[in-house]
């Protein structure tokens, strides 16, 4: 798999960059806990909890406010793995699909294990992390898909019917590669997905998704994301159920005022990817600010946290960091380590020539990311 050529970064760009990957996983991480206090509620259930506007700020789930599920949890691990891919490039080694996979796998070993084996030399710093090691209803189609070091590919996925949005909330991160072309992009975000969702329509759906954060990061509009993402299906087989979900989405921000029978309409109400990718593209693109987009995505009878997450990831990577609510932000679990992680990213995307070369790396970047 190649990349387009090492893009020269300015100070400037830098900046930008990075305030976009904090903002995507920040973001993704708000939404995922907006709506982890209402997961499985109906509307009307959310309402009788939390008024008639419905839940507007971060409720108590697993015994605190603020607190994220497995989808916040594995796509810090995709991160992790996408970093390594590019440290263990200077190898000769070059399969990021593997790198993802095996992050995956560490991700898999926090939800069996009592907290980090400290003999493992191989678990860099984030698998390291104790409160990740906390089982915060993790798909069972992720659970089964890790459950051996089986690669599930494309011609041979693991659960070839899993159509459940378990890897498309775990592939944003594909999206902040701003240095691949699209098509690259997709694909990545399609292999991975088949490791643990073998349905085309689970599979396409997070490529889609990939690509959609692919053209916010790079500072484009929604709709221009959303087109590009469009591009990149159309000649994928099967690719027709995730098409026409988005074409759904596009369409639906000319029907009438946002509300949370239009979201759920749209797919938000069922726990299938192309549905939950649809639903949050409309609350991106009709939300007025990253609240008021958010609590459009979370207040519906189905996997809030879901939503949340997707349309969360979405918001933040068009808008930077500084846009996410600072009073959610205090109380999110987790900040120091998205942050550190966002942060080791965004250097690695743009600076990783002075980290580490095939003659030389830094012993401290190395044991952060190990290349074994």
């Amino acid at each position: 798999m190649a990349t387009t050529a090492a893009a020269v970064w300015g100070r400037a760009e830098q900046q930008d960059f990075r305030a976009r990957v904090r903002g995507c996983l920040l973001g993704g991480a708000l939404g995922d806990a907006l709506g982890a206090g209402v997961d499985g509620l109906t509307l009307a259930g959310i309402r009788d909890a939390h008024g008639p506007d419905g839940v507007t700020e971060p409720a108590a789930a697993f015994g605190r406010r603020g607190a994220v599920t497995a989808a916040t949890q594995m796509t810090l691990f995709t991160v992790d793995g996408l970093i390594r891919a590019q440290v263990r490039r200077d190898t000769g080694v070059w399969h990021p699909p593997t790198d993802v996979h095996r992050a995956h796998l560490r991700w898999a070993a926090t939800q069996r294990d009592w907290g980090p084996d400290e003999r493992r030399k191989d678990n860099g710093w984030l698998a390291r992390e104790e409160w990740l090691y906390a089982r915060r209803h993790p798909p069972r189609a992720c659970l089964t898909g890790f459950g051996d070091e089986r690669l599930g590919t494309l011609d041979q996925p693991k659960n070839p019917t899993a159509a459940d949005s378990g890897a498309l909330v775990r592939s944003a991160p594909f999206g902040l590669l701003v240095g691949w072309e699209p098509q690259l992009v997709c694909q990545l975000a399609v292999e991975c997905a088949a490791q643990s969702h073998g349905h085309p329509a689970a599979c396409l759906a997070a490529g889609a998704f990939a690509v959609t954060v692919h053209g916010l990061a790079r500072g484009g509009s929604v709709e221009a994301a959303v087109a590009g993402a469009l591009e990149q299906l159309a000649a994928r087989p099967g690719h027709e159920p995730v098409t026409e979900a988005l074409g759904r989405a596009l369409g639906a921000v000319r029907e009438g005022p946002p509300d949370p029978e239009r979201v759920a309409g749209l797919g938000a109400g069922e726990d299938r990817a192309e549905g939950q990718l649809a639903a949050a593209v409309y609350c991106a693109l009709v939300g007025e600010d990253v609240r008021h987009g958010l609590r459009l995505a979370v207040n519906h009878d189905g996997p809030s946290a879901v939503t949340g997450a997707l349309t969360g990831a979405l918001l933040g990577a068009l808008h930077g960091e500084t846009a996410l609510p600072p009073a959610w932000l205090a109380e999110l679990e987790g900040r120091a380590t998205v942050l550190e992680l966002a942060d080791d990213f965004s250097m690695e995307m743009t600076q990783g020539a002075a980290l580490h070369t095939p003659a030389e790396s830094s012993p401290g970047w190395l044991a952060r990311y190990p290349r074994g």
